[in-house]
């Protein structure tokens, strides 16, 4: 084991690690380290604790010493040279012509390096403005290619939650997302609401995609067929939050089950079922063996007479004479007499509606007829002038030929 204490350099940087030899040192505190790139000055976010071998890249280095009120003022002073050289880089780029933009520019503690990062689309040819910022600055300068994220990062900005940007506050080291996190969670896939401002994935859709991933696992796949209270059903929606599993069991019919618990929230019954909404009550088997009184009732339908004969209509209709013998004839023929009554406009109806037939059918085959003699007369009409035609055409070859003959002659 390794005690060590994690420094960072950024507000929102990578935290590294190194050794704090003997120093008292307090989170907070500025202290002076020794990196790849020079001396370098950052803040004590982790305290002195112990760490395994692995989790440590060696050489592991030692802290130097801890910051005192000249090195806040020399970190002052690099910042305000930092927007200077930002100004003259810009100026310098322009002058060149390269497809390049300038995003930052970082100057180390000792003053050994200036760095000035950029993004562009391909590969940049800056030799050449390298030459003409170290005749400016007169010391080491060195150009690094960003990608997007680490604009954004560098950059800042308000999300679409309308919080500054979380690689901007506390993200230390961008994490892999993919938009399978999005299915996952039942976002909508358009581009514009899960992308950030650097235009990739936003990196929150990480955040909570282990509890959806776990969640899902428990339950069903959409599409699956799976075994309810009611029968079998296919799943047509899942809630990884809730456990709610949305089953149609038949067309039409869709029930609620609840897979995450077994408390009782239905609709109908106070029964430990997963069920949480409940179409039809007379479909739910709890509720049969519950009350068997009302599912009895709900299942009991009011006869329908079928007659096949007039006779049988006529004895079910016929008087049943009783104690009340004369009440109930009474009854009986007010009642046959409003019958009768029904009846009888029901065969008026009838009889209209084929009368209304009959005559449609003959109107239509009136129609048809004179369609008919239309036809015929313009054939024969056709055939007439035919003939006529024919007649003229050999009257007047007989004449030719009687011309001709006298002209012999």
């Amino acid at each position: 084991m390794q005690k060590v204490v994690g420094v960072r350099f950024k507000k929102a940087g990578k935290i590294y690690y190194f050794d704090p030899d003997e120093l008292d040192l307090q989170l907070g505190d500025g202290v002076i380290v020794e990196t790849a790139r020079g001396i370098e000055f950052g803040y004590l976010v982790v305290g002195p604790k112990l760490v395994s071998e692995e989790d440590i890249v060696t050489p592991l280095k030692k802290v130097i010493r801890k910051a005192d009120d000249s090195d806040y003022k020399k970190v002052e002073e690099n910042e305000k040279k930092a927007k200077e050289a930002f100004q003259i880089g810009l100026e310098k780029i322009a002058k060149h012509g390269l497809p390049m933009k300038l995003v930052n520019v970082e100057i180390t503690f000792d003053n050994k390096k200036i760095i000035f990062y950029f993004t562009a689309e391909g590969r940049v040819d800056f030799r050449e403005l390298v030459k003409d910022l170290a005749s400016v600055f007169r010391t080491r300068i060195e150009l690094r290619q960003i990608g997007v994220r680490d604009e954004a990062k560098m950059i800042g900005g308000l999300g679409l939650c309308g919080r500054p940007v979380c690689c901007k506050t506390f993200l230390g080291e961008f994490q892999p997302v993919s938009i399978r996190m999005a299915k996952d969670q039942n976002l909508s896939l358009n581009p514009t609401k899960i992308s950030g401002l650097c235009g990739r994935l936003m990196c929150c859709l990480q955040y909570e995609a282990d509890t959806y991933k776990d969640a899902l696992a428990q339950l069903p796949n959409v599409g699956d067929v799976i075994d309810t209270p009611q029968g079998k059903g296919k799943v047509t929606e899942v809630n990884p939050l809730t456990g709610e599993v949305n089953v149609q069991v038949e067309e039409g019919v869709e029930i609620v089950l609840n897979l995450g618990d077994n408390t009782p929230d239905c609709d109908t019954c106070a029964q430990h079922c997963p069920v949480r909404k409940q179409v039809t009550v007379d479909k739910c088997p709890l509720v049969a063996e519950a009350n068997p009184e009302s599912s009895q009732e709900a299942s009991e339908a009011p006869e329908v007479h079928v007659f096949e004969t007039k006779e049988q209509e006529k004895e079910e209709d016929a008087p049943q004479k009783g104690e009340n013998g004369k009440d109930n004839e009474k009854d009986d023929k007010g009642k046959s007499k409003g019958k009768k009554s029904k009846r009888r406009k029901r065969r008026k109806s009838k009889k209209n509606s084929q009368s209304k037939d009959k005559n449609r059918e003959k109107g239509k085959s009136k129609d048809k007829e004179k369609s008919k003699e239309k036809n015929t007369g313009s054939n024969s009409d056709g055939n007439k002038s035919r003939k006529k035609s024919s007649k003229n055409k050999r009257r007047k070859s007989k004449r030719s030929k009687t011309g001709d003959d006298e002209n012999k002659f």
